[in-house]
């Protein structure tokens, strides 16, 4: 489930007067605390706020909203037992919440929260890595939908790597658990992108975003930059415990009693694919039980990478084609094209690569990686393309170009695409090399399998 932007809204005029906790206590005591929670008067606030919460608990979320503000600036002033405590009844503020506001608080989101509030103070509360793995264990069993937090998502991986470096969980749990969120960041960043995407359209439809649009424009690049953040971050714990040396032992251990399981056939072959492990036998056998049980995208694909290996390219590209037509997803379809695109860039295969990064962009445009891509084919071009060493560097500004592009689309890649272009464009003709040549302005036609043009800048 995307999450969604929520604005809160108090209307102290207009209120069910009928409600029967209702008084004219309440009415006074919340203006009061709100009024302080907006200047940040949290001490000041306290008080009231606590004597509403006692009194009308139902009688608005303003007391849970502004009350989560109170007490986590009480908590960040307290130390000790005080500090405990506060800890405490904030925990129990959101059950509070849950209680008397149940649509407001989605369960996997506000168990997370308990539960990342317990890790960041783990030590004064004396929690264990047991302890805190299983109440994030529990709220991501309660409510996968709404448990989104990347940081909480990070949180609940890096304590299932800390038990298993102690001895205290099996790999087959670590790599169930990594598949797990690996896949929970996927659909977040899907949901994301699907969205920016729409924006995106319009922007290069030449439509103004409206002042609303361009919120939301900016809140979802957040949460992608977050969540890729994440998945590096996720990546990097797991490290070099998901080696080919653990993997293959584990996965020929539990084959036959998962050869019917088509999810575990998935993952496993997967994880081998993405650690590259296909050389060893056991992925083909993976491989072919899975295609034989689900034949799906997946397994056309990595049936494609053994024809690979077999250096069987015209039969490797029959099922990578088979997994790009059975994949009916249209961001899933994208990573495929991606994927395969990147197999024919590895092989110098330029020309082809690109058509099917294009191709990738075409159903997930807000994904710079396939700009980036291009761009390097292009600049690995330069002294391939081009009658004379002018001709030549000039493909550096295509490059360039192409660079921008993954900038201005992808909030994860804005970064690292802004140094590939200005990298690119130190290796083109600079100011005096224009001048001196009398181009600046003229149009030159890129040959080879590049088939562009490009304007040489003014000076």
């Amino acid at each position: 489930m995307k999450t969604k932007i929520t604005f809160l809204t108090l209307l102290f005029i207009g209120l069910n007067f009928g409600f029967a906790q209702q008084d004219e206590e309440c009415i006074s005591k919340l203006s009061i605390f709100h009024e302080y929670a907006k200047a940040k008067n949290y001490d000041a606030a306290y008080e009231p706020w606590m004597a509403v919460r006692k009194k009308c608990p139902k009688y608005s979320n303003a007391i849970y909203a502004d009350g989560e503000k109170i007490l986590d600036h009480k908590i960040d002033k307290a130390k000790g037992a005080e500090k405990v405590a506060f800890i405490n009844d904030l925990v129990k503020l959101w059950d509070e919440r849950a209680l008397h506001f149940a649509s407001k608080t989605p369960k996997g989101e506000y168990a997370a929260k308990s539960c990342q509030l317990l890790y960041d103070n783990r030590d004064v509360l004396k929690k264990t890595d047991e302890e805190l793995y299983k109440c994030f264990d529990e709220a991501y069993q309660l409510d996968k939908e709404t448990f989104t937090n990347p940081k909480s998502l990070y949180t609940y991986f890096s304590l299932m790597v800390d038990l298993y470096d102690a001895g205290k969980k099996p790999a087959a749990d670590l790599f169930n658990k990594y598949d797990d969120i690996a896949e929970k960041v996927e659909g977040e960043i899907q949901n994301y992108s699907e969205d920016l995407n729409k924006l995106i359209a319009k922007e290069e439809a030449g439509t103004a975003l409206t002042k609303k649009e361009a919120k939301y424009k900016k809140y979802y690049e957040s949460y992608l930059k977050a969540y890729d953040q994440i998945a590096s971050g996720i990546d990097q714990k797991l490290g070099d415990r998901a080696n080919c040396e653990n993997l293959i032992p584990l996965y020929k251990k539990d084959f036959e009693a998962n050869k019917t399981n088509a999810v575990w056939l998935q993952r496993a072959a997967g994880k081998m694919s993405e650690k590259e492990c296909t050389g060893d036998p056991l992925f083909f056998k993976l491989v072919n039980a899975y295609h034989e049980l689900s034949p799906s995208a997946n397994s056309a694909y990595y049936l494609g990478i053994l024809k690979d290996k077999e250096n069987k390219t015209n039969e490797a590209i029959k099922f990578y084609e088979q997994a790009i037509s059975l994949e009916t997803d249209n961001f899933k379809k994208s990573k495929l094209y991606y994927r395969v695109a990147t197999k024919f860039k590895a092989k110098h295969s330029y020309s082809k690569a690109r058509d099917y990064y294009r191709k990738a962009l075409s159903l997930n445009p807000s994904n710079g990686r396939p700009h980036i891509a291009i761009a390097a084919m292009y600049a690995a071009s330069a002294n391939d393309c081009g009658k004379d060493n002018f001709d030549k560097r000039a493909v550096y500004w295509l490059a360039a170009d192409e660079a921008k592009k993954a900038a201005r689309v992808d909030p994860t890649m804005s970064s690292a695409a802004a140094k590939s272009a200005a990298n690119y464009l130190h290796k083109a003709p600079q100011k005096a090399e224009i001048f001196s040549s009398g181009r600046a302005g003229q149009t030159i036609n890129i040959g080879c399998w590049i088939g562009a043009s490009v304007t040489v800048p003014s000076i």
